[in-house]
């Protein structure tokens, strides 16, 4: 007996992605004015700060309008093609982000290398009123993407984007008010490097939330022994195998099992079991899509993919089975 469950909210999930795209859509436009404003103020203070930043400001608009376009997509329904719809859009978004990142990290840092080495006279008041004008739409931008967030990496890596441009924003003015007072030119390479260690961090910890997410791992924060003890905890259930947790996208977390229960457990009382499992799960792991396979007869502890016949065995990944915890996680089995 299998039961699929799926979180009762669909059309808040719907509403929710067209306010993802409205929010990346006014992103979008708006870095756009602040790459008219840094490239009109670079050139006309031959400042290579502000060109550069206008540089990044651009690789930016290029991830923001890949984000919008997620977030339309991730909007449309499933189908026969595509079962669980296209948040998986916004993922590979979010990975191109990532990487995107990467890459301006490494262009900053050899930017900064170059200007060391040659320094270069600029007008530090031009760059004050350009790189001002970048703060403060940023500003404006990265708290509302942050508002609505949550666990989007889509919206995130738009975020972190943000959060970037603004911090070289400010390193532009802090380097240039170092220059205006001192004439020290090598203030501006050294700010932009310590604005590529900042971006740095941000874009690792993406590649790796979005890497976790296409190669369908266990979300981090899910104690995978706990649940499995909090499900046998329940009456008449005994055992739980052949467990897979993984997530379509951020926030949307995806579950399915063979519990094995009780043998005096009559066939017409597993329904509501398996809306009590459901229930626990969504409540307290926010698992919105659950699989419950029900049974009597357990399978190899040793082997998750135990529904497999014997001579599939050998083709099948190996993995090691919750059972197969540390002592402090080892899972108890109901008797």
């Amino acid at each position: 007996m299998t039961r699929a469950h799926t979180h009762s909210a669909e059309h808040a999930a719907g509403h929710h992605h067209d306010l993802d795209g409205t929010r990346l859509r006014l992103a979008f436009f708006l870095t756009a004015l602040i790459l008219v404003v840094e490239l009109t103020g670079g050139i006309f203070s031959h400042s290579l700060a502000l060109l550069s930043d206008a540089g990044h400001v651009f690789t930016d608009l290029g991830a923001l309008g890949l984000a919008w376009f997620a977030a339309h997509r991730a909007a449309r329904p499933a189908d026969a093609r595509n079962t669980y719809g296209y948040h998986r859009t916004g993922i590979l978004t979010a990975l191109v982000n990532a990487v995107t990142l990467i890459l301006v990290v490494i262009a900053i840092a050899f930017e900064a290398v170059q200007r060391l080495r040659h320094p270069e006279v600029v007008t530090p008041w031009m760059m004050f009123a350009a790189a001002a004008v970048g703060i403060g739409v940023n500003l404006y931008i990265a708290r509302s993407l942050h508002a609505e967030g949550g666990e989007n990496l889509n919206l995130r890596a738009a975020w972190l984007h943000a959060l970037g441009d603004i911090a070289a924003s400010a390193g532009v003015i802090i380097g240039g008010i170092i220059i205006a007072f001192t004439g020290w030119l090598y203030a501006d390479p050294l700010i932009s490097l310590a604005i590529a260690a900042l971006v740095a961090r941000g874009a690792w910890q993406l590649l790796g939330a979005t890497l976790d997410i296409l190669m369908e791992a266990t979300p981090r924060d899910l104690n995978v022994a706990q649940l499995v003890r909090d499900v046998v905890r329940i009456p008449d259930v005994t055992d739980v195998h052949d467990l897979h947790i993984w997530s379509i996208a951020g926030g949307l977390r995806v579950l399915s099992a063979h519990v094995k229960v009780s043998e005096d457990r009559p066939l017409s009382r597993c329904d509501a079991l398996v809306d009590e499992i459901h229930c626990l799960l969504c409540e307290e792991y926010n698992i919105s899509h659950t699989t419950i396979q029900i049974e009597r007869v357990g399978c190899d502890l040793r082997d998750l993919y135990c529904a497999l016949p014997d001579g599939e065995h050998a083709h099948a990944h190996q993995h090691s089975h919750t059972h197969e915890e540390t002592t402090e996680d080892e899972i108890p089995t109901r008797r």
